[in-house]
């Protein structure tokens, strides 16, 4: 299980006042749970976990199956939530350098529809050529534009490539039940396809199928990613005292209170760099609102150390890390001895490269310490799909918790629609003639 060390952030919040917050950690709980908060159409990941049965994991393993067995490569297009949670699992349990080890037992999983880079897409689509590939395109709408432009040109170059009828076998739609472009598209090629949950936002559906289809394409565990994420939604509802995702949230409560605007949050495993970029956008898009919310950063250290190292030990003190440690890592290296010792590190022959990193991540914890930044630690045993199934699930729960504490609705994102009406105003999208000539105006 998840071990949640707050010990560190003593010297600027003491534990007396976190634990003050016990109550309205409990209220806010509560108010998730009986469904009276803002947003509350959208509390469908809270009991996702224990909802999910057998046979629902098996159709989703049934088309994995067909896309492993008919693919080569099989290209994710989906945005946001829409794909950072599938590629943070898939990056974190998969081999460093699988790009260049690939055997042909698991296809390729490329991502799409994330941008609007026209080299970037181009290069993709010519990687493609001559590949049996397949598309699974995850979108609600089918409308946002950066997949819809990246799923036209995969729709097209596949049924060049592959024929129509096998399009329809390994293209695969994840979208809504009833409306939407893609569920139109889906419907009159004859895809296979699921539902994104009408109560379950993007940045908390990687426990959907548009986290579940794509890592298991990648062939990956997702009954034990599943299985961690049930064990600890019951953590999650436990009294104050036994729940680290309550305890996450009131820290950051009480830190936030404190004038600590920022959280960085900080790995040793750069696997887990993915994971990161997974809970900027959960906690970003969840929080930042109603000018509030602590804005999240991330480092993977100790790479980082030798570029933002410098800014967390002495910069501003607005900010508090949080750091992701790996208790075992899956394998064992030892530090090798040279008989010439000319970079002076035979003093660690025969240790365990893994020793020399835990010491490197006490040693900085302790320097940010005294250089005056609070520090959290999440312990997870291995990085497995069992603990990546506890850390997604530990993640959207403080998440929720914390958001109600801050008083803003963690469901909603109404200033993401704001850089899509310029666009559109900008490109001239019919219906939006007003807003053309009102930016043309103001540009002179």
């Amino acid at each position: 299980m998840i071990k949640l060390d707050i010990s560190k952030v003593a010297p600027f919040v003491s534990l007396e006042t976190i634990n003050a917050l016990a109550p309205r950690v409990a209220e806010a709980q509560k108010e998730l749970e009986e469904g009276s908060c803002p947003g509350n159409d959208f509390l469908g990941w809270l009991h996702l976990p224990s909802s999910i049965t057998p046979e629902f994991l098996a159709e989703i393993k049934a088309v994995a199956a067909t896309l492993r067995n008919e693919c080569d490569a099989v290209v994710v297009a989906g945005i946001g939530g829409s794909y950072l949670g599938a590629k943070a699992v898939i990056e974190a349990l998969s081999n460093s350098f699988q790009w260049l080890i690939a055997d042909g037992k698991n296809p390729v999983i490329l991502f799409a529809g994330n941008n609007i880079g026209e080299d970037y897409l181009s290069e993709l689509t010519t990687y493609l050529r001559g590949k049996k590939f397949g598309v699974i395109n995850i979108s609600k709408s089918g409308t946002t534009t950066e997949t819809a432009l990246a799923f036209r040109l995969l729709k097209k170059q596949c049924e060049e490539q592959r024929g129509k009828d096998t399009a329809r076998k390994v293209i695969v739609a994840i979208t809504d039940a009833k409306r939407g472009a893609a569920r139109t598209c889906a419907d009159k090629e004859g895809y296979k396809s699921f539902i994104i949950p009408d109560n379950v936002g993007g940045r908390f559906s990687v426990l959907t199928p548009v986290g579940l289809l794509p890592i298991a394409v990648a062939g990956f565990d997702i009954d034990q990613l599943i299985k961690g994420a049930q064990e600890m939604e019951q953590t999650a509802s436990a009294p104050f005292a036994e729940n680290p995702a309550a305890q996450y949230a009131a820290t950051r409560y009480a830190l936030y209170a404190a004038g600590k605007k920022i959280e960085i949050l900080a790995n040793y495993q750069p696997k887990l760099h993915f994971i990161a970029e997974w809970w900027k956008q959960l906690f970003g898009e969840s929080e930042g609102k109603d000018a509030k919310g602590i804005y999240p950063a991330s480092v993977d250290l100790t790479t980082d150390l030798h570029s933002m190292g410098q800014w967390i030990q002495d910069g501003e003190r607005s900010i508090f890390e949080t750091v992701i440690s790996v208790e075992q890592p899956e394998h064992e290296l030892l530090f090798p001895s040279d008989d010439e010792n000319l970079d002076g590190l035979n003093f660690l022959a025969g240790k365990r490269v893994d020793e020399v990193n835990k010491m490197a991540e006490l040693g900085t914890q302790l320097a940010h310490v005294d250089g005056g930044v609070p520090n959290i630690r999440i312990a997870i045993d291995r990085l497995d799909a069992y603990h990546l199934g506890q850390l997604i699930y530990f993640f959207e729960r403080a998440c929720g918790i914390h958001c109600q504490l801050l008083g803003v609705n963690a469901f909603n994102q109404p200033g993401v629609e704001a850089y899509k009406k310029n666009m559109f105003a900008l490109l001239g999208k019919p219906g939006y003639e007003a807003e053309t000539a009102a930016i043309k105006a103001r540009l002179g």
